[in-house]
């Protein structure tokens, strides 16, 4: 566990109910005058929507907007290219992010390329970028990836389909809202794999090699509230108590993954999202008992712990046996909130996994993975994952 770190976060955050009318306000202290708003189709078209809701608040503050609404999921080159191309068109001072981990992630890829150069590709890695981002506000719409709040910037090559991580402070956006009204109709499946996701990084930062004191305690708050809220939530959108509940622990799993990283649930996710253009929460939730049962030995005393966390008991077990009642749970909820069990759901094919397993070495995130691997034990690891049937 470290003692000398550093610990980051937005300047400013917004939770509760109809914080989303703050945004206005907001904007225009950042001196926004024509921000670009980043946002999906589907989000824009919808009655009284996060979107439609931001562009009141913009208006009642007397902010003028450009939209660009291409956002898809893991969002491609092509995507902040675009955005790009528009903030520039309409001559705009500022990015406001409307929706989930998508749209964050297009709104910091797009500030990215519009002052650190336009290759993205070439920025890959921790701590890359020389120039600041234009003024970015997050607006969350999802409980899951935590992006309104992070450093972590992930796009996809489209055509490698390697999926790929820009990591730096600079990325932070100023301003993140997290408004639960504004979740409240978010489908099953989209609840169910956000929520996974916020599990995963609750549960990765735990055992990262960089945790620290203050990661810990916001990793156990968040495991403890996803474990009583998320079957809640996905069993019934509309409770009020499990959706906030759900946003303050993916908040807090979000602040502590920022600070103490990841690991190879989260490199190995990548690759299957890139290369199947697969749901990255879904994707996590697959991997996550075969990585972190491997990652046993390694760590057991934390998996003994993360065990109890989850509400297991573990009296009179040895400390083995105790981390393995962790792996269970972990499982137990991927399957009660209606996970598949293998990789095979997504398209993942054997003949993939020698270069994902090559490509997840790399990735930014398995660096604090509490047990270092070979390539051949990444290749066993997917492999593993997709004979879990």
């Amino acid at each position: 566990m470290k003692t000398n770190f550093d610990f980051l976060m937005p300047s400013v955050n917004f939770f509760g109910p109809n914080v989303i009318e703050k945004i206005g306000a907001r904007a225009k202290m950042l001196n926004m005058t024509r921000p670009l708003v980043v946002t999906d189709k589907f989000l824009e078209g919808l009655h009284n929507g996060a979107v439609e809701q931001t562009l009141a608040s913009l208006k009642a503050a007397g902010v003028a907007y450009a939209i660009y609404d291409g956002v898809e999921p893991n969002p491609k080159i092509h995507n902040i290219q675009a955005a790009k191309a528009l903030y520039q068109q309409e001559k705009c001072d500022g990015i406001i992010t409307v929706g989930g981990g998508s749209a964050h992630d297009t709104g910091k890829g797009t500030g990215i390329i519009l002052t650190n150069g336009d290759d993205i590709t070439k920025l890959a890695g921790i701590e890359t970028l020389s120039n600041a981002l234009p003024p970015l506000i997050a607006v969350n719409t999802t409980a899951g990836t935590g992006s309104e709040l992070t450093r972590h910037c992930v796009i996809t090559n489209e055509k490698t389909r390697l999926k790929f991580v820009v990591v730096s402070w600079r990325n932070i956006p100023l301003v993140s809202f997290n408004d639960p009204m504004l979740m409240l109709d978010v489908p099953k499946g989209l609840t169910a794999a956000t929520g996974m996701d916020a599990f995963v990084q609750a549960i990765e930062p735990y055992v990262s090699t960089n945790r620290n004191a203050i990661t810990d305690s916001q990793c156990i708050q968040a495991i403890k509230l996803i474990e009583g809220s998320l079957r809640e939530a996905v069993a019934n959108g509309h409770n009020i108590e499990a959706r906030t509940k759900m946003v303050e622990a993916e908040m807090l799993a979000g602040m502590a993954f920022n600070n103490a990283d990841l690991g190879y649930v989260h490199a190995m996710a990548h690759q299957l999202g890139g290369q199947y253009d697969a749901p990255h929460g879904v994707c996590c939730a697959l991997l996550l008992p075969t990585v972190e049962e491997y990652n046993i030995i390694a760590a057991p005393e934390r998996f003994a712990q993360l065990a109890e966390i989850m509400g297991e008991n573990t009296q009179g077990l040895s400390t083995r046996d105790a981390a393995e009642l962790a792996i269970k749970a972990m499982r137990q909820m991927s399957e009660d909130v209606g996970i598949p069990k293998s990789i095979k759901a997504i398209g993942a094919k054997p003949e993939d996994f020698p270069l994902m397993a090559e490509n997840a070495l790399k990735d930014g995130n398995a660096f604090s993975n509490p047990r270092k691997g070979t390539k051949e034990e990444i290749i066993q690891l997917f492999q593993a994952a997709y004979d879990a049937d």
